[in-house]
């Protein structure tokens, strides 16, 4: 298993970045919201802890800037129904610390504000995680720290790689943007988007 890469940030996106190792080989990893929230600009270094996901079509591999966002998602993709993009998805719409604090407090509904997943599933998620939560040591106040910038372009495109269609994420955006106006961070427009789709 690949443990992090260490490189320069050539890329990044909301949902994804490129990072050029030494040897000149440029690994495409996906990210959730908090970690590209975290990420340094374009052409500096930067060491990203990684999970390896094998399927028979394709070979992905899941970035993060804090351990507790690794441990956490490892623990999601455990529970039955929720592969890697869905627990993506949660970290994105979510921070480690609120996720934790939903399964300690067993807040079905706030997982279930989440798009895509469903009343069993959110119980599935407390029921399941929440003694494996304690035992990895996470800590519940574990917050990855946040800088914004505002551009639609970069939720749309958060957005669409995140499965959702572009005509209908790309309308949605608008009328958050009408509605809110001009002025939210992709982050913001890109959380609001989640619970609206």
């Amino acid at each position: 298993m690949i443990s992090y890469i260490k490189g320069i940030l050539v890329e990044k996106n909301p949902a994804c970045v490129v990072v050029e190792t030494a040897g000149g080989i440029g690994f495409n990893i996906n990210i959730s919201l908090a970690t590209f929230s975290a990420l340094q600009d374009v052409g500096e270094e930067v060491k990203l802890l990684t999970y390896y996901i094998v399927k028979e079509d394709a070979n992905i591999l899941y970035g993060f800037m804090e351990e507790e966002e690794r441990e956490l998602f490892k623990l999601l993709i455990t529970v039955n129904g929720i592969g890697p993009n869905t627990a993506r998805l949660i970290l994105s719409s979510m921070s480690v610390g609120e996720v934790l604090n939903a399964i300690a407090t067993e807040d079905v509904r706030a997982i279930q504000s989440i798009k895509g997943i469903g009343a069993k599933t959110a119980q599935r998620v407390i029921v399941e995680l929440k003694d494996k939560a304690k035992k990895a040591e996470l800590s519940g106040a574990a917050k990855i720290s946040v800088t914004y910038n505002n551009n639609k372009y970069e939720a749309l495109s958060a957005l669409i790689a995140l499965g959702f269609a572009k005509a209908g994420a790309e309308s949605v955006l608008d009328k958050i943007i009408k509605a809110e106006g001009i002025n939210l961070t992709v982050e913001e427009l890109i959380k609001r988007a989640l619970k609206l789709l």
